[in-house]
């Protein structure tokens, strides 16, 4: 149903790396989230709440940088006070590092655009001399057309997958390396649209679907058999059902045990196409209807 679609939308979708640390720990963590080229000026789409996790990387690593400046010469006790001074703490994100992966060649700089109120963002590529996304992507042009029972699809990076980063024991920095994977498999995923999430004063804003979006698939479009784009992946809710089992006698591998258990469904909550195209209307970013 969905396989010509896949394809289209996956010219223009793209993954979002990131690799960190705790202060004081050499455990590397990935994540993961995901955006959608608008045009071949270097505008895209992704959630808000992505936006914001990647402007907290400069800050970050500007303490970490300090830090690792200051630090060189000092012993265990003043290290605690210089940690302490910088607000550095056992446990905290003190290390972050981004890759946009197979977006443009080179990045000079980046511009968001949030949303004031809405899981919505924009982000500008600045500085690039080559595209590396293909096609770009037709937003569906009669709001009305998509209703509930409709089946729909997200794309996303969930699952990292790649290894292409490393520990730098001489400097003690994250860095990105040439060595490894530096890519993840798209993960598509489907669902029925259940219900239109709306404002205090009526307006339709979001769509909910019959299945949760996945973690690190944030920011990835929701679009119909056709390829065209009516949505947003933003967030995963959680509804308890009331169907739950308590002190249950079950027998499990020949063992008599006593279970609980506490049922929830897991809804996808997507934002609409029709906030998308006003939000890319007010900022003045040029993209396809069909």
């Amino acid at each position: 149903m969905f396989v010509k679609a896949i394809l289209e939308v996956a010219g223009f979708t793209r993954a979002i790396h990131s690799i960190s640390r705790n202060f004081g720990d050499t455990q590397i963590q990935r994540g993961s989230a995901t955006l959608f080229f608008v045009n071949n000026e270097g505008y895209a789409l992704t959630c808000k709440h992505v936006a914001q996790w990647l402007s907290q990387a400069d800050p970050i690593n500007k303490k970490h940088d300090e830090y690792q400046a200051q630090s060189k010469t000092l012993n265990a006790g003043q290290k605690a006070g210089l940690a302490k001074k910088l607000g550095l703490t056992v446990g905290q994100t003190s290390e972050m590092r981004i890759t946009f992966v197979d977006c443009v060649d080179t990045i000079s700089n980046l511009k968001f655009f949030l949303h004031p109120e809405l899981d919505l963002a924009i982000i500008k590529f600045d500085g690039f001399q080559k595209t590396l996304y293909t096609n770009q992507p037709s937003f569906k042009k009669d709001d009305n057309q998509v209703q509930p029972g409709a089946m729909l699809c997200r794309m996303g990076f969930p699952f990292p997958e790649f290894s292409n980063y490393r520990l730098n024991p001489e400097t003690q920095n994250l860095e990105w390396t040439k060595e490894g994977t530096a890519r993840s498999p798209r993960f598509p995923i489907e669902g029925m649209l259940t219900r239109f999430l709306g404002d205090a004063n009526g307006k339709i804003y979001g769509m909910e679907l019959s299945t949760p979006g996945l973690r690190g698939q944030s920011g990835g479009p929701l679009f119909d058999s056709e390829g065209r784009i009516v949505g947003m992946q933003s967030r995963t809710k959680h509804l308890h059902l009331g169907f739950d089992i308590e002190d249950k006698t079950i027998v499990a591998h020949g063992k008599t045990k006593k279970v609980n258990d506490y049922a929830f469904i897991h809804l996808g909550e997507c934002i609409h196409v029709s906030v998308i195209k006003e939000f890319l209307r007010k900022n003045n970013v040029p993209f396809k209807e069909e």
